[in-house]
């Protein structure tokens, strides 16, 4: 007698926010202060996670941590433009986060902002390119750190960026 398992296998099916335009264009020397500046406009809004519900705020502190964090003091290239492009879909892309998880505080300098510990959630972007007059997209996953305070979600970085590979045209 023959008896045959069925294997469900989930894949995870990232959601990648598309940056329209890029209005940060150099590899090297990232005007980060532009970026910060574009980014405090996002200052005390509220974004839903659609996954989960999570309501996700914006903090005063978020611009400077998003531009001079130790991550992105260590970013070159075209991730560091990346990571600048990518302020114009941070509230997409938080909209569309995936696989939340909790990760325990372990440095005592958050110890106040973090009471809670952190949530990451799995985020996705793509930028636009153009290659020899062809437009593509690079696509890129990345790590939404959200700090949990006294039950408040706080958005802090966005960190672990990583290109995808690409497809052939």
């Amino acid at each position: 007698m023959y008896f045959a398992s069925k294997y469900i296998i989930q894949e995870l099916i990232m959601i990648y926010t598309e940056v329209k335009s890029i209005i940060f264009k150099n590899k090297q020397n990232i005007p980060w202060n532009d970026v910060e500046a574009f980014l405090k406009r996002f200052i005390g809004k509220e974004v839903i996670v659609e996954k989960y519900g999570d309501v996700i705020r914006f903090p005063s502190d978020f611009p400077d941590e998003f531009t001079e964090s130790r991550y992105t003091k260590k970013l070159r290239g075209a991730l560091a433009k990346a990571k600048a492009n990518a302020a114009q879909v941070v509230v997409e892309m938080l909209e569309n986060a995936d696989n939340r998880r909790w990760v325990e505080n372990k440095d005592s300098k958050h110890n106040k902002e973090a009471n809670n510990g952190w949530y990451r959630y799995d985020v996705g972007f793509a930028i636009p390119v153009e290659h020899n007059g062809y437009k593509s997209q690079n696509k890129y996953s990345a790590t939404a750190v959200v700090r949990i305070k006294d039950g408040t979600l706080y958005l802090y970085d966005i960190i672990n960026i990583k290109k995808e590979a690409s497809t052939p045209l």
